[in-house]
């Protein structure tokens, strides 16, 4: 017997007392997400720090606390039109009857979000979920622990906890969770940890959105200005550390510009952070060692490690941001999602090396392209496969409510933002309903269908079938 089932049930029942939330309901709950974040943003930035050890306040102030509040204000500004029924078009052999699709909330949505961004992928989510007209139930991740557990005792003085309710735990609180029967459950986190919750949620048939990752390529093409591309691969790569899932997680360089690109990366680097607490730290030690052991096994694979910083200008960060030249394919770095702060780069002489190393991969989360021909990028958008892509710059298309933010294959199923989420906490329940040529009865729906079949029937189907 699951122990989280009885809590289940319970907010099971609350939803079923109120399937339907008025859109002043959904309102006032999007409200209470911004009005907690507002009135405590300064202890939240403050728990978010702790857990990291190192993260800048302004940091998790924009790309977090902002990303939240805006998602809130779209939602505000356009639920009350995607609540609304919408009429379809009936076929004439069906008509006069009339079709619509009537958006109805799903009921509870289960969000377990990650600890990289730990604020932001759980109430992004959330503000979508509230807006369809759910109740929401989150687990939030064990590795950023003050957060997780601030962020709940907040939810708890802001929410019944039959409205938005909070677990915290370990790995097996977290399998306990995903294997309850949400009427969805939006996951993000590794492939890895992704496959896991898919198996559980297939136990109930539980619909899934799963935000995974992978690596991300960041292709340059010959006609990219290299200062303009570096700034922006630089501060792609180190927000956060490059614990993003959406990070450069490698370069694909013109051969002959690889050298001249490796000076501007580093002239941009350093005059970015020119204080080391602009740089965020790894979550934990287990994150540290793995940011070495990767560049380590890359170096032992025949690799160049070159740092990006001189030596002291990082003084007092545990791990200086590095690029790796020319890694092998063994290297572990080339086999796995980085998530920190170490960039490969890979020279090409031809656009046909940079599509066919790509399909190497998985398809990622995101790519990234920078350059001025409208012929390659052409070849690369039509020739390649990505959750989402931005050209001649970083990160920025997560930031646009009018886009979706999901992966394709290994890097997830499903997506959310603005519309997007709306929808995917919504069942669009198709409805039919069926009326009478004048008000004649015999000629209404499947009236003329009924048996016993004869001339009449035939008739209709060299109608329906001409």
């Amino acid at each position: 017997m699951n122990p989280l089932l009885f809590d289940f049930e319970e907010i099971k029942k609350a939803y079923q007392h109120e399937p339907n939330p008025s859109f002043e309901t959904r309102c006032d709950r999007i409200n209470r997400i911004v009005r907690m974040i507002t009135e405590n943003e300064e202890n939240l930035c403050k728990a978010v720090f702790a857990d990291f050890g190192q993260r800048n306040m302004i940091e998790t102030r924009f790309a977090e606390l902002s990303m939240i509040q805006q998602s809130a204000k779209f939602m505000i500004a356009h639920m009350k039109e995607w609540m609304k029924p919408i009429s379809v078009e009936t076929p004439l052999h069906l008509k006069p009857s009339q079709s619509a699709l009537i958006p109805q909330s799903k009921g509870v949505i289960g969000i377990m979000s990650p600890w990289n961004y730990p604020l932001q992928l759980a109430l992004i989510p959330a503000i979508a979920a509230f807006a369809a007209g759910n109740r929401i139930w989150l687990k939030p991740s064990e590795r950023s622990p003050r957060t997780s557990g601030y962020l709940a005792s907040l939810i708890g003085q802001y929410f019944h906890p039959s409205e938005f309710s909070v677990t915290c735990g370990d790995g097996e609180v977290a399998a306990q969770f995903s294997a309850l029967p949400f009427d969805h459950l939006l996951f993000t986190g590794s492939t890895a940890t992704g496959k896991v919750v898919m198996r559980a949620a297939a136990e109930n048939l539980t619909p899934l959105t799963l935000e995974l990752g992978g690596k991300s390529p960041c292709i340059i093409d010959p006609s990219a200005k290299l200062s303009d591309a570096a700034s922006r691969i630089v501060y792609g790569k180190l927000l956060n550390a490059g614990q993003t899932c959406v990070a450069p997680d490698y370069l694909i360089v013109p051969n002959a510009q690889v050298n001249d690109l490796i000076a501007e990366l580093k002239k941009s680097a350093q005059r970015m952070f020119t204080k080391t607490e602009d740089l965020t730290f790894p979550i934990d030690e287990r994150q540290l060692e793995r940011w070495q052991y990767l560049v380590n096994d890359a170096v032992q694979k025949g690799a160049t490690a070159i740092p990006l910083f001189e030596a002291g200008q990082l003084e007092g960060h545990p791990f200086i941001p590095t690029i790796i030249l020319n890694p092998t394919s063994a290297s572990s770095l080339m086999n796995e999602e980085i998530f920190g702060p170490i960039l490969p780069i890979i020279g090409y002489d031809h656009i046909d090396e940079v599509t066919s190393f790509i399909g190497r991969y998985e398809r990622p989360l995101a790519m990234y392209w920078f350059g001025k021909s409208k012929a390659n990028l052409k070849h690369i958008l039509e020739v390649t496969h990505a959750g989402g892509v931005t050209i001649n710059d970083t990160l920025l298309h997560l930031a646009n409510e009018h886009l979706p933010f999901g992966g394709i294959g290994h890097s997830g199923m499903g997506a959310y933002h603005g519309k997007f989420g709306f929808d995917t906490f919504t069942h669009y329940k198709p409805v039919l309903k069926a009326k009478a040529w004048l008000g004649m009865r015999g000629l209404a729906g499947t009236k003329l269908l009924h048996p016993p079949y004869g001339k009449t029937i035939e008739t209709l189907l060299k109608f329906l079938n001409r």
